[in-house]
């Protein structure tokens, strides 16, 4: 077994608590970077793996409600709650990104030489390559289990990798040239690329809550699996999607003729059902079942197969 096929049979939970363990090791290993070289660089990279902790800790907490069966109240299950977690996630980028801007504005106006730099340096790139590690192992993992959650802590670590590498950058080029106001700037951009982030995590989790339609390519198979049943005396229309969490919905109607019985046509649906929830997984089939001349409503050019 490839370790990308064993990092993908992890579950999310698992891979989120150990996104804490090694936020909590992170945290320690940057802020006695910060605390060595007293570089506010080192200090903006360290307040956002504060960021990685509080995202891991409230995404687990999120994806184990979204594992909830469905009850009477919430009848088609908890898997929105995913999306919270991109949310939260963004907001907290939004106060580490404000903190970080107010000590490096501070640091560009009152600068002072750095120290200890090759420890606090050596420091930061073991825990960038603990993010990076990470970060790979659960991106895999959530393009396999479809986790909005694992996937938007995995792109933050990622990010986090490579802000990891500016700061590094950075530092080493004021012990270099001694140019101590490229230490507050390093950390603006630290804290512009993390907004960025931000503004992109808070609208993909908005539009998860607005009940998104599936993606392009799910929608080809779906269109591809549902041709293989027309006929003359069979015909689909009026498909909409959406997606919550893990979970896919479709919903449609399938014409036929009003002389077959009905467990003749809900043998012919439940085929259907069934090769739709087998080409797409996690996908929820609902079919209207109507005779062929009858309609419910107008129909759509673009929504008929």
């Amino acid at each position: 077994m490839s370790i990308a096929t064993s990092a993908r049979t992890l579950s999310p939970q698992f891979l989120l608590r150990v996104s804490i363990i090694v936020a909590l090791v992170t945290i320690a290993l940057k802020t006695l970077a910060w605390w060595v070289t007293q570089s506010v660089g080192l200090l903006s990279d360290a307040m956002e793996s504060l960021v990685n902790l509080a995202s891991a800790a409230f995404g687990l907490l999120m994806v184990t409600i979204a594992r909830r069966p469905a009850d009477a109240d919430h009848p088609y299950g908890h898997t929105k709650a995913e999306y919270f977690s991109s949310g939260f996630e963004g907001l907290c980028i939004f106060l580490a990104a404000a903190g970080i801007l107010w000590a490096a504005v501070q640091r560009l106006f009152h600068p002072q030489p750095l120290e200890a730099v090759g420890m606090g340096l050596a420091l930061s790139v073991v825990s960038s390559v603990l993010n990076g590690v990470l970060a790979w192992v659960m991106l895999q993992s959530g393009r396999q289990h479809r986790s909005i959650a694992l996937e938007g802590d995995a792109r933050h670590l990622i990010t986090d990798v490579w802000t990891s590498v500016g700061v590094i950058v950075g530092v080493a080029l004021v012990a270099a040239t001694g140019w101590q106001w490229l230490d507050p700037a390093v950390a603006i951009g630290v804290a512009l690329n993390i907004l960025r982030e931000g503004v992109a995590l808070m609208w993909k989790s908005s539009q998860g809550l607005m009940d998104e339609a599936l993606e392009p390519e799910v929608l080809d198979e779906i269109t591809r699996t549902l041709e293989t049943f027309k006929h003359p005396t069979i015909r689909f229309d009026h498909i909409s999607s959406r997606r919550s969490g893990q979970r896919r919905f479709v919903d449609l109607h399938m014409h036929m003729p009003a002389s077959w019985t009905l467990g003749r046509a809900a043998a012919v649906r439940a085929s259907v059902e069934q090769a739709l929830m087998s080409a797409v997984p996690g996908l929820r089939a609902t079919i209207q079942l109507l005779p062929t001349n009858v309609e419910t409503h107008s129909a759509d050019e673009e929504d008929l197969i």
